[in-house]
């Protein structure tokens, strides 16, 4: 299914804060922290840095980030081609890596980051 139409930023901004508040919260944090992050990037046409919580998963050096509503959103989009850099908070600490996305032929979108060392 495609989400067609534009999410309005105030109800974005506004769940964001709450998943980031959960997410820090002494009795929800360590459950959520399994599966939600908060991707930190540069963007690549405005220069800008953005956080914005996503849900992944990992595998060793590899987390994988399945964006929903892709059609609705840009973030991803700074990752197309070669890809670019980003952070992502993984057990409370930051770590960088490498990330890159990729739409498959039935439009999903796939963020695959590499950590770095």
């Amino acid at each position: 299914m495609r989400y067609r139409g534009p999410l309005p930023k105030r109800a974005i901004g506004r769940f964001n804060s709450c998943v980031l508040t959960l997410r820090s919260s002494p009795r929800w944090g360590r459950l959520l922290s399994r599966h939600l992050t908060v991707v930190t990037y540069t963007g690549r046409r405005s220069g800008r840095t953005f956080s914005t919580p996503v849900a992944f998963r990992r595998a060793a050096d590899t987390v994988t980030i399945g964006v929903q509503f892709p059609d609705a959103k840009t973030w991803w989009r700074n990752f197309l081609g070669e890809g670019g850099p980003l952070s992502l908070q993984l057990e409370g600490v930051d770590r960088a890596g490498h990330a890159v996305a990729r739409r498959d032929e039935a439009g999903r979108v796939t963020v695959t980051v590499r950590l770095d060392g």
